[in-house]
C-alpha cells in the first residue's frame, strides 16, 4: 500500500517563496544559472509515495498504554498555533510566504515539552493529562534592531479562546530579556553587495579562478563574527569562493577555490557597508585597490586551481575494476516467520522482548525516546541528541571561524526517507516524521525504522570436554538518517538481550575541504588543489535515567594501584583495588574518561540494594570509536558560550524543568550571549539521591585523508555510548532467549554429537520467495536537498522540493 503525503507539492511552493533568515539554511550568493534539460529530467520532484511502505510485511500490533504526551504537534495543531498569533494584532506578523527582511513571522513550531513531574504523576493516576504546549520562534525583523523571541503558546485544545502566549523564559538560562539579537537579518541583501565587490574585481578573479565570479557559488563563516574596531563592535561576514558541479553531483563543499573576502556587514543600511577585505595565497589585501595593485605586480605568486567540476573525480558512483564474485547478491537477512516486535504506529509507541517506549520527534534534533521500560519498570525517562557541533580550523577565514551549530539548520528538516535495502532492512518498520517551520508542515514518509538483525557474533558462548553452547546475537534498532548539508548523520538506538542500551552516530557523505595553499598545519593535501579540513564532531545527547524510581546517585568506581602487605603473605604484593565514591554535587559533574580505561561511572539507587547488598543501577560507557571525545578548543573563537556542553566527555546534573536541554537552535546567532548557556546549569546543587541527567558526547575528531574522497565511510566515522545493567538483575537475561543452542558430546569422542538442545526455538523450513520483497527504488521520495551552503533552485541537484 503506498503511503501519500499531503499537500506536499502545495508546501513546497510556499516554501520557496518565505525568507531566507538565519533559522533557515539558505546562506549564500543565489544566482539564475541555466541547467542542463535532460539533467533537470532525471529529478521528479512530484512522487508522493514511499517505497518503503511497499516492502514492508506486517508489523505486529500493539495498543500504547497511555497517550503518548511527548508526540509531535499534529498538523492540525500547528495550524491552530499560526492562526491564534496571525490573531494577535500587537505581533504585527506577516504570513511566512510573503514576508521580507523587514517582516515580522513565525519561524519554527515544536511541541513545548511537557514537565516530568507532570507527566509521571499523569502516569500514575495522581493527576490529570498534562495540557500542551507549542513552543515558537517568532522573528521580528520590522524594527532598526531585528531579534528573535521564542514564545510558549497554549493550551492547545479545540477551543483556542482559552490560549494565551508569553515568552518561553524556561527554555533560557538568560534572566529577564530572553530574546536574540539577529545581526544576519539583511542576508540576501549582503550577497547583492557582494556581487557589486566581485564586479569591481572580475578581472583578477577570472584569472586566478579561471572562470567568471558569477559562476561560483560565495558563501562562508557560520557563525558571524563581531570585532572590536576603533572602539566599536563590527559584525564581520568573512565568504569564500567555491565551485558549482556541473553534473548531478553533490560535491561542492570539495571544490573551494582559495579566494576569500571579508564583509562589515554591521549595519542595516547597506551604504554602511564595507568590503574590508580579501586573502589570497595566505596573503591578506586591506581593501580591493591593494587586491588588484598586488595582482598586477609582476611579483604576484598563484597557486594550482581546485578544479573538477565535471565530477569525474567525486562522484559516488561504481568506478575502478570489479572485484571478484562481487556482482553475485551479497549476503541479506530475511524474517523467516515475520516480525518479532510490536508497534502501536499512531501512538508511535514500540515493544521488543522486555523493552517498551514512545517515540517523538522534533524540527531541531530529530527523534527522541520518552519512559523506555525493561522489564516493565522505567529505567530512562528521555533519550535524545541536543546538539551537533563542527567546529573546523585552517589556514583560511572560512575554515578557521567556521563553528556550525546543527540544530539551527534542524535534524527534523533532513531526516529524508530511507533507503530499504541499504539504510534498513527491507522487512524493517517504516514510521513516517512531521515536523513544522515558516507556517508549512512537512511529513517525511518513512524517516525511522525498526529491525532486528542478527549482529553475526554469538551474545554467548562457551565450549568444553563435555559441551559446546552458543546464544545467538540479537539486537533491535530504531534508526533515522539526517542529512544536515553535506553531512548524513545515522542515529541508531539499540536494545540488547542482557538489558543494555546502545546510542550510536555514525556520518558519511562529502567533507567540507579546505583549498591546500598554505594548509599543512591543518591536513592533508588529498586532491589538486584540495586539503582536507580538520575538524571536530561533537554531538551531545541526553538521557535522563530513572533506576527504581527518580531518587539516584552517580558513583565512580576506579580501579587502582595497590601495594599490600596482607596476614598471609611475608612480602608486599602488587595488586589493584576498587574504590568507589559519590558525585555529591554540580561542582563536581563535569567528567572525562579516565586513563586505561579504569572507572566504572554508574547510576545507582542507594535505597534500593539487591540481596547482596549491592545498589542496583545502570553502567555507562563508550562502545565504539570517539565515543566520550569532547572538543579540542575548549575556548573557542567561534563558539564562545554556545560550546559549554562540549568541553569535557560527560555531565550530571540535577534535573530541572528550567534545565531541559543543553543548547538552543538559535544560539549560533549571538554564540557569545546564547539562549541557552549550559555551563549556567551547574550551581553546586546536591547530586545525591536525587533526579539525575546525564548529559554525553559522541563525535570525532577528524582530520580527513584520501580516503574521505568522494565520501567518508562509517567504517571509522562512528562513535557509541552504551548503558548497561550493574547489578540491577541476579543473572544475565539473555538466557530467556530461546535462539540458544547446546550440544553435547561423548567426552571420549569429541565427534560424536549425543543431544541437540534448541530450547524450544527451531530451524526456519521451506523456501522464502525473495521476489516478494525486493524494492522498487522508482517508487523514493526523498526530500529537499536545501543545503546549510547556498542553492540554487534552477541547477540540477538542487531541484527537488524546497521543505523549510
Amino acid at each position: 500500500m503506498r503511503t501519500t503525503i499531503s499537500l506536499l507539492i502545495a508546501s513546497a511552493a510556499l516554501a520557496l517563496a518565505a525568507p531566507s533568515p538565519k533559522i533557515l539554511p539558505l546562506k549564500g550568493l543565489i544566482r539564475n544559472r541555466p541547467a542542463p534539460e535532460d539533467l533537470l529530467a532525471q529529478i521528479e520532484i512530484l512522487k508522493v509515495a514511499s517505497l518503503a511502505a511497499e516492502n514492508t510485511t506486517e508489523t505486529e500490533t500493539i495498543t500504547a498504554p497511555y497517550k503518548n504526551v511527548w508526540a509531535s504537534l499534529t498538523t492540525a495543531e500547528a495550524a491552530q498555533v499560526v492562526s491564534f498569533l496571525h490573531n494577535q494584532t500587537d505581533l504585527n506578523l506577516t504570513a511566512a510566504a510573503d514576508a521580507d527582511t523587514w517582516s515580522n513571522w513565525v519561524g519554527a513550531i515544536d511541541l513545548a515539552p511537557p514537565n516530568k513531574t507532570d507527566v509521571l504523576d499523569w502516569i500514575d493516576g495522581k493527576a490529570s493529562e498534562p495540557p500542551r504546549f507549542a513552543k515558537v520562534i517568532l522573528q521580528f525583523q520590522a524594527t532598526d534592531e531585528p531579534y528573535l523571541e521564542e514564545m510558549i503558546v497554549g493550551p492547545i485544545e479545540s477551543d483556542s479562546s482559552s490560549m494565551t502566549y508569553r515568552p518561553y523564559t524556561e527554555g533560557s538560562t538568560r534572566i529577564g530579556n530572553i530574546r536574540q539579537r539577529n545581526y544576519d537579518a539583511d542576508a540576501d541583501v549582503v550577497y547583492e553587495f557582494i556581487e557589486k565587490q566581485c564586479s569591481q574585481a572580475a578581472t583578477a578573479i577570472k584569472s586566478l579562478l579561471g572562470a567568471d565570479w558569477s559562476e561560483f557559488d560565495i558563501w562562508g563563516i557560520d557563525p558571524l563574527w563581531h570585532e572590536e574596531v576603533d572602539n566599536d563592535e563590527r559584525v564581520m561576514y568573512w565568504v569564500g569562493f567555491w565551485g558549482v558541479p556541473t553534473t548531478l553531483g553533490d560535491f561542492e563543499t570539495l571544490l573551494p577555490q582559495g579566494l576569500y573576502m571579508k564583509i562589515d556587514q554591521t549595519s542595516r543600511d547597506p551604504k554602511n557597508w564595507k568590503l574590508v577585505g580579501w586573502l589570497y595565497g595566505g596573503v591578506y589585501y586591506r581593501g580591493t585597490a591593494a587586491f588588484l595593485a598586488a595582482f598586477e605586480s609582476p611579483t604576484f605568486e598563484t597557486y594550482t586551481r581546485n578544479e573538477g567540476v565535471d565530477g569525474s573525480w567525486a562522484m559516488t558512483d561504481n568506478k575502478g575494476s570489479a572485484l571478484p564474485l562481487d556482482s553475485r547478491a551479497p549476503p541479506m537477512q530475511i524474517l523467516p516467520e515475520g516480525k518479532r516486535w510490536k508497534v502501536d504506529a499512531d501512538a508511535k509507541f514500540v515493544a521488543y522482548g522486555d523493552f517498551e517506549y514512545f517515540i517523538s520527534f522534533t524540527r531541531d534534533t530529530g527523534v527522541r525516546l520518552f519512559d523506555i521500560k525493561y522489564k516493565g519498570e522505567r529505567i530512562i525517562y528521555e533519550l535524545g541528541l541536543q546538539e551537533a557541533l563542527a567546529h573546523y580550523s585552517g589556514a583560511d577565514p572560512v575554515q578557521s571561524g567556521t563553528g556550525y551549530v546543527d540544530s539551527y539548520y534542524g535534524f527534523g528538516p533532513y531526516a529524508f526517507e530511507l533507503l530499504p535495502g541499504f539504510d534498513c532492512p527491507s522487512y524493517a518498520t517504516f514510521l513516517n516524521a512531521t515536523f513544522h517551520a515558516n507556517e508549512i508542515s512537512t511529513t517525511h514518509p518513512a524517516a525511522i525504522c525498526l529491525f532486528e538483525s542478527d549482529m553475526g557474533t554469538p551474545i554467548q558462548r562457551h565450549a568444553s570436554s563435555a559441551y559446546v553452547s552458543a546464544t545467538k546475537g540479537l539486537v533491535f534498532t530504531m534508526r533515522s538518517v539526517s542529512t544536515v548539508g553535506n553531512y548524513d548523520y545515522s542515529f541508531d538506538y539499540n536494545f540488547y538481550q542482557d538489558g543494555s542500551i546502545e546510542t550510536v552516530v555514525r556520518a558519511s557523505g562529502y567533507i567540507q575541504s579546505a583549498y591546500y595553499a598554505k594548509n599543512e598545519d591543518y591536513g592533508y593535501q588529498i586532491h589538486d588543489g584540495l586539503s582536507g579540513s580538520m575538524h571536530d564532531h561533537s554531538l551531545n545527547f541526553k538521557v535522563d535515567l530513572d533506576i527504581l524510581g527518580t531518587k539516584n546517585t552517580l558513583v565512580k568506581h576506579e580501579i587502582v594501584k595497590a601495594d599490600v602487605l596482607y596476614d598471609w603473605s611475608n612480602t608486599t604484593r602488587s595488586t589493584m583495588k576498587l574504590e568507589r565514591s559519590n558525585v555529591t554535587n554540580e561542582d563536581d559533574g563535569k567528567m572525562n574518561w579516565a586513563h586505561n580505561a579504569q572507572q566504572m561511572i554508574m547510576v545507582v539507587n542507594h535505597d534500593e540494594k539487591n540481596k547482596f547488598g549491592e545498589p542496583r543501577g545502570y553502567r555507562i560507557m563508550p562502545s565504539r570509536g570517539g565515543a566520550g571525545m569532547h572538543l579540542t578548543i575548549t575556548n573557542s573563537s567561534n563558539l564562545f558560550n554556545s560550546q559549554g556542553f562540549a568541553d569535557h566527555a560527560l555531565y550530571v546534573t540535577k534535573r530541572k524543568d528550567t534545565e531541559n536541554a543543553a543548547s538552543h537552535s538559535c544560539n549560533s546567532y549571538d554564540p557569545r550571549n546564547p539562549i541557552v548557556d549550559f555551563s549556567k546549569y551547574f550551581d553546586g546543587e546536591d547530586l545525591v539521591q536525587e533526579d539525575l541527567v546525564l548529559w554525553f558526547n559522541l563525535g570525532m575528531h577528524h582530520v580527513p585523508h584520501t580516503g574521505d574522497i568522494p565520501n567518508t565511510v562509517h567504517t571509522t566515522a562512528q562513535s557509541g555510548m552504551i548503558i548497561s545493567p550493574h547489578n540491577y538483575l541476579y543473572s544475565d537475561p539473555s538466557r530467556q532467549s530461546k535462539q540458544m543452542i547446546r550440544l553435547d558430546y561423548n567426552s571420549s569422542d569429541s565427534e560424536i554429537v549425543s543431544t541437540v538442545k534448541t530450547f524450544g526455538s527451531s530451524q526456519p523450513e521451506g523456501s522464502f520467495n525473495l521476489s516478494a520483497i525486493a524494492t522498487d527504488y522508482y517508487a523514493y521520495v526523498g526530500d529537499s536537498a536545501t543545503r546549510k551552503f547556498p542553492y540554487d533552485p534552477l541547477h540540477p541537484y538542487n531541484e527537488t522540493i524546497s521543505i523549510v
